[in-house]
């Protein structure tokens, strides 16, 4: 899948592209809606927690970096005299699945209290009124959706794609 970012001037635009989307058979969620804050979008499917703030993106750091940390933490441990080289391989595993999981869960939690970093290129504009419309699809999909907003509401800007969305938002 592959996400594709139009910036749309007004919310009756907007509606318009949600429906022409839904019409296209681009199931409704996988279009997020997002808006200055406190702009109500009636029935429009607004971004989830999960696209407005920085948690997949810190998860995938705090994935690589605690299972960084808990190699070399079970490295250290079967250098260090203490008995543990008996289990060598398996104290390194363990900590690094270890670490790899708690980096991950912490990176999570702090990324949940932090806005999405991906979408700071749009924050002016969201801020000025605009409506960032997030459109999830295949990759193949990705020039029909493009050609068919483009050519029915050429006041759309569109701001690109996003190379991979992970399965699970």
């Amino acid at each position: 899948m592959k996400r594709i970012y139009f910036l749309v001037p007004n919310i009756e635009i907007t509606r318009q592209i949600v429906d022409e989307l839904l019409l296209a058979r681009v199931e409704e969620r996988h279009i997020h809606i997002l808006a200055k804050r406190g702009t109500p979008l009636g029935d429009l499917p607004e971004a989830s927690a999960l696209q407005k703030t920085d948690f997949i993106p810190a998860m995938e750091r705090g994935l690589a970096l605690g299972g960084i940390a808990g190699t070399l933490a079970g490295l250290i441990a079967i250098a260090l005299p203490t008995g543990l080289v008996v289990g060598g391989g398996a104290v390194v595993l363990i900590s690094a699945l270890t670490g790899a999981g708690m980096g991950t869960w912490l990176a999570g939690m702090v990324g949940l209290s932090v806005g999405n970093t991906r979408l700071q290129p749009y924050e002016e504009a969201i801020e000025k009124g605009s409506f960032l419309v997030m459109v999830d699809v295949p990759k193949d999909r990705v020039e029909d959706i493009h050609e068919l907003v483009r050519k029915h509401h050429p006041e759309a800007e569109f701001e690109g794609t996003e190379p991979t969305i992970p399965p699970f938002p």
